[in-house]
C-alpha cells in the first residue's frame, strides 16, 4: 500500500499566506461568533421553541431534508445490511408475533426497553437512507403502537403500568416517544400529536412522586421533558409546561451535580439541566450541564476517544485508558451533544460529538456491521471472549464482537448512533439561515431567508481531509446567513466564495457567518487546516496521544480475527494481536509534533475508511518498546505508569492509524526519555494476597489497595467477597516477601445488609506461617465483627512469612473484606 508524505507546514503557508484577502462579491457581511443566539419574537421557518421557552439558536430540520453521502452513507448502509437491519431475525425481543408492544391489548412478551431501543434507530435509518423496506417494517411496529392506546392515554405494555410496586415504569415509554417523534417529523402522520397529548395528560394526572420512582425512570426522566417541549412547540398546550416542571422537580437532581455513576445514566442524564434551561431560561442550568460533563471527564475521561471509563459504572481508581466505555453510552453521549448544540448554540458540543463519532463508535462495531462489543477502550490489545472481571466491572465476555443477546442493551440501542448523527449534519438557524454543524458529504434541501427553498451539496472527505466544498442551488437569488462551524482544534481557517477569498478571521471553537445574496451555482470552499498535535494527559501519568484535526491516532497493531461462535451469517469473533504493542513514543522535548510524519494514501477515499486496510491516513513516529509492559492477570493491558519511561530498546519507526480504524489500539502512549526524571517501568507483580475462593467480579487485591471504605456497604470501591459461598469455612492469606514482625491485624468487613447476601462473619481467627506450619497467634484480643469500622486485633508479636485469617461464615450468608491492614 503506497502512502504519500503530507507536508503540513507547506499547506499552511500556501493556504494562508499567499492569497490576498478581499470581500466576496455580493457579500453583505462576514461575522464570527463564539456562540449562536436565539432570536425572541422571530418567526421560524421550522417548528422551534415558542414562548415562554427560550428562543432556539438552532432547529433540527425535517427528517429527510438531509441526504448523507460518502463514508457516512456507507456506515448507514452497513447498519441496514448488518445486525441492526436484521434484528427481527436475530433478537428474541424484536419478534412481532406476540410482542407486548405490537398487541392492541398491550400483552405478550418483550415489554421493556429492547424493542423501543431498536425501533428508535431502525426507523430513522430507513428515513435517512430513503429505504422503503425499512420504512415499511418500522411503520408496521409504529402502527401497532398507535393502536394500543387505552382510553386514559396509557399505551403499550400494560404490565409496565404497575411494574414498580404498583406504580408505572415510565422509562421504556420515553424511548418509544422518540420513535414517534421521528415518525411524525418524517411523515406528518396526524395520529401522532393527539396520541402523545393524551398520554401526557394521563402523565400529568399522576402525583409528582411518580417521577421519582424506579431506578432508570428517575435518572433518565429528562428524556420526557425533551418530548414535552417538542410537543408544546407543535400544539401550544399550556398543561405541557406544568408537566415538564413537575418532572424536573421530582426526578434525579442533575442540576446540583452527578449523583449516579452508571455510564449510560451519565451519558443521558448529565444534559437534563441543559434541556430544562429552555423553560427556566436561567443560564445556571446550561452551566450545570457543562459542569456535569467536566466533572465526569475531568476524572474518568482522561484519555482520547471522547468517552470515559465507565465499564458499566465509573469506579474510583479505575481511570486508566484500558477501562471501557459502553456502546450504549457512546450513542447516548452523541445524542446529548447533538441536543445541547441546538439548545446552547455552543460549537464545543459538536466537537465532542465528532470526537466519539470518528474515534470510538466505528471501533465498537465490526467493519461489516454484523456485530458489536459491549466495551471499547482507548487502550485495548486483545478482544477475546474471556472473562476480564474485575479489571472491567462485569463478568463474561465484554470485549469480543457478537450480534447476539450477550450485549442485550447495546445490541438494540446502537441503532440510533449513525442515523441521528446524519440528521444533525445541517441545522436551521434562528435568523432563517443554515448551519453546517457536523461536516460530512451530504445534500440538504431547506427553506431559508424569505422561505425560499435552497439545496446545498457538500463535497468533502472530512475528517480525513481538510477541505469542505458547498455548492448552492436555488431558483433565484436569495439572501440568508450561512453558518460554518470552526472546530476547536482549527487555528487558521480560510474560505473562498466562487474562488475569491473571504475575510474569515475566526477563532477556534466558533461560528463564521457569511450573510449575502446567494445565487444558483455559488460555491463556498472552506479550508480547515490540520496538523499533528500531541496532547499530554497530566492526570493520567503524563501519557500522550497524537491528533490530526479531529482524528486521534492509535498504534497499528496486527489483527487476527477468529470466529469463536455464532453462525456463518452472524459470526461471533475475537480479535488477537499479531504484532508488538508495548511501545512508548520518543518525542522531541521542546516540540513534540516535530518528527511526526503524516502520510496520505493516494486515490479516492474508500467507502469504509474505518478499517486498517482502507484507513487513508497514517502517521510515522519514533518509538521504543517497553519490555516489562505486558497484559495483567485479568487479560487486560496493564495500567499506565508515570512518564517519562526509560527504555534501552532500539528506536523504531512505528505506524499510527486513526483510532476509529483500529479495533486493537494503543492511543494513550507512555513517553520515552533518558536521564534525570525518567522512570523504570515496574513489571506486573505477583499479588501477595490469596483466598480460598473469590467471586469473579471481585478481586483479592482489593483488600490491600489504597481505597479507604466509607462504610461496610461501600459499593464505590473495589472489594473482595467469597460470594456466593454461604455458611462455609473460608480463608484469606497475605504472603510476605521475607519474614517480618507482625502484632496487629485490622479488618474492615463488607456487609450489604439488609437486602444483600453478605454479612459480617460468625467468627474469625488469625494464624501465622512458621516454616511450613500454620500456627494460631497467641495473646489475641477479641476478634470483633462490627460493621462500619476496622476490627482491630492485637496479639503476641510473631516473626512470620505469611498471615492467614480463617473465617466462619454465618449460616445462609456470604461475607467479604473491604480492607485488611497489618502492623
Amino acid at each position: 500500500m503506497k502512502f504519500f508524505f503530507v507536508p503540513t507546514r507547506l499547506i499552511l503557508i500556501l493556504g494562508l499566506g499567499c492569497l490576498s484577502t478581499f470581500p466576496a462579491p455580493g457579500a453583505d457581511s462576514v461575522t464570527n461568533v463564539a456562540r449562536a443566539q436565539g432570536r425572541p419574537g422571530s418567526s421560524a421557518l421550522y417548528p422551534s421553541n415558542r414562548a415562554p421557552l427560550a428562543p432556539s439558536p438552532f432547529v433540527k430540520l425535517p427528517i429527510g431534508a438531509i441526504k448523507p453521502a460518502g463514508w457516512l452513507r456507507m456506515q448507514l448502509e452497513l447498519e441496514a445490511n448488518g445486525m441492526t437491519g436484521h434484528l427481527e431475525e436475530i433478537s428474541k425481543w424484536c419478534k412481532f408475533e406476540g410482542n407486548a408492544w405490537a398487541s392492541p391489548e398491550g400483552t405478550g412478551h418483550s415489554g421493556w426497553e429492547e424493542l423501543p431501543y431498536w425501533l428508535k434507530g431502525f426507523g430513522d435509518l430507513g428515513y435517512v437512507l430513503g429505504d422503503e423496506k425499512i420504512i415499511k417494517e418500522a411503520r408496521r411496529w409504529i402502527d401497532a403502537v398507535l393502536a394500543s392506546q387505552e382510553s386514559d392515554g396509557w399505551f403499550g405494555p400494560r404490565s409496565l403500568k404497575t411494574s414498580l410496586g404498583g406504580h408505572p415504569d415510565l422509562w421504556p415509554h420515553m424511548v418509544m416517544l422518540n420513535v414517534l417523534q421521528s415518525f411524525y417529523e418524517y411523515t406528518g402522520d396526524p395520529r401522532v400529536l393527539p396520541f402523545i397529548t393524551r398520554y401526557f395528560k394521563w402523565l400529568n394526572d399522576q402525583p409528582g412522586s411518580t417521577f421519582g420512582n424506579g431506578y432508570w425512570p428517575k435518572i433518565r426522566a429528562g428524556d420526557t421533558i425533551e418530548t414535552v417541549f417538542w410537543l408544546y412547540n407543535r400544539t401550544g398546550e399550556p398543561f405541557l409546561l406544568e408537566l415538564s416542571k413537575k418532572v424536573h422537580s421530582n426526578m434525579e437532581d442533575w442540576t446540583s451535580g452527578v449523583h449516579n455513576w452508571h455510564n449510560v445514566n451519565i451519558s443521558q442524564g448529565f444534559r437534563e439541566p441543559g434541556v430544562y434551561f429552555e423553560q427556566a431560561n436561567d443560564p445556571k442550568f446550561l452551566e450545570a450541564a457543562e459542569r456535569n460533563y467536566q466533572i465526569v471527564m475531568g476524572t474518568y475521561g482522561q484519555f482520547p476517544g471522547g468517552g470515559f471509563a465507565g465499564d458499566e459504572n465509573c469506579r474510583p481508581g479505575r481511570t486508566d485508558p484500558r477501562q471501557g466505555f459502553e456502546t450504549c453510552g457512546m450513542v447516548e453521549f452523541m445524542h446529548s451533544f447533538e441536543m445541547l448544540t441546538k439548545i446552547s448554540g455552543d460549537p464545543a458540543w459538536s466537537d465532542r460529538c465528532e470526537d466519539i463519532a470518528f474515534n470510538s463508535l466505528p471501533a465498537a462495531i465490526t467493519p461489516d456491521g454484523k456485530g458489536l462489543h459491549y466495551l471499547t477502550s482507548a487502550n485495548s490489545v486483545q478482544l477475546d471472549a474471556k472473562n476480564h472481571a474485575p479489571g472491567v466491572q462485569n463478568s463474561g465476555t465484554m470485549l469480543s464482537y457478537s450480534p447476539f443477546e450477550v450485549y442485550r442493551c447495546c445490541q438494540h440501542n446502537v441503532s440510533h448512533g449513525w442515523p441521528y448523527y446524519a440528521e444533525e449534519l445541517w441545522l436551521a438557524t434562528a435568523d432563517h439561515g443554515l448551519c453546517a454543524s457536523l461536516y460530512s458529504a451530504s445534500e440538504v434541501t431547506a427553506k431559508v431567508g424569505d422561505g425560499s427553498p435552497v439545496k446545498i451539496s457538500e463535497e468533502t472527505d472530512y475528517p480525513f481531509d481538510e477541505t469542505v466544498t458547498l455548492r448552492i442551488s436555488s431558483a433565484g437569488p436569495v439572501k440568508f446567513p450561512l453558518y460554518l462551524r470552526i472546530p476547536g482544534w482549527c487555528e487558521k481557517p480560510s474560505a473562498r466564495i466562487n474562488r475569491k477569498r473571504v475575510a474569515l478571521k475566526a477563532a477556534p471553537d466558533s461560528y463564521s457567518i457569511i450573510e449575502r445574496i446567494w445565487k444558483d451555482g455559488d460555491t463556498v470552499t472552506l479550508h480547515l487546516p490540520m496538523r499533528p498535535r500531541v496532547r499530554t494527559w497530566t492526570k493520567n501519568h503524563h501519557a500522550v496521544s497524537v491528533d490530526y484535526g479531529p482524528l486521534t491516532f492509535s498504534l497499528k497493531i496486527g489483527e487476527q480475527w477468529h470466529r469463536y461462535g455464532g453462525t456463518d451469517a452472524w459470526p461471533e469473533s475475537e480479535v488477537l494481536p499479531t504484532t508488538a504493542w508495548n511501545y512508548g513514543l520518543e518525542l522531541n522535548k521542546t516540540a513534540p509534533e516535530r518528527g511526526l510524519e503524516v502520510m496520505r494514501k493516494p486515490g479516492p477515499l474508500a467507502g469504509n475508511p474505518f478499517t486498517q486496510e482502507f484507513a487513508p491516513l497514517e502517521i510515522k513516529a519514533k518509538a521504543r518498546k517497553i519490555p516489562t509492559w505486558k497484559t495483567d492477570r485479568f487479560g487486560l493491558v496493564s495500567e499506565l505508569q508515570e512518564s517519562p519511561i526509560e527504555s534501552e530498546e532500539p528506536v523504531e519507526t512505528v505506524t499510527l492509524i486513526p483510532m476509529g480504524a483500529a479495533r486493537l489500539r494503543i492511543s494513550a502512549f507512555p513517553v520515552i526519555s533518558e536521564g534525570k526524571g525518567a522512570h523504570i517501568w515496574v513489571a506486573n507483580t505477583v499479588v501477595p494476597v490469596t483466598a480460598s475462593y473469590c467471586f469473579e467480579n471481585d478481586s483479592v487485591e482489593a483488600m490491600i489497595n489504597g481505597f479507604e471504605p466509607q462504610s461496610s456497604n461501600d459499593h464505590d470501591i473495589p472489594r473482595f467477597t467469597w460470594w456466593d459461598h454461604r455458611g462455609t469455612s473460608e480463608w484469606v492469606q497475605w504472603d510476605f516477601p521475607k519474614r517480618q514482625l507482625v502484632y496487629v491485624a485490622k479488618v474492615y468487613w463488607f456487609d450489604d445488609g439488609p437486602t444483600g447476601g453478605c454479612r459480617v462473619p460468625q467468627s474469625w481467627k488469625i494464624l501465622y506461617k512458621d516454616g511450613d506450619n500454620w500456627k494460631e497467634v497467641e495473646g489475641a484480643t477479641q476478634a470483633r465483627t462490627a460493621i462500619n469500622d476496622y476490627n482491630r486485633v492485637t496479639f503476641t508479636p510473631v516473626n512470620a512469612s505469611a498471615l492467614r485469617l480463617e473465617v466462619q461464615l454465618q449460616p445462609g450468608f456470604s461475607a467479604g473484606i473491604l480492607k485488611w491492614k497489618i502492623e
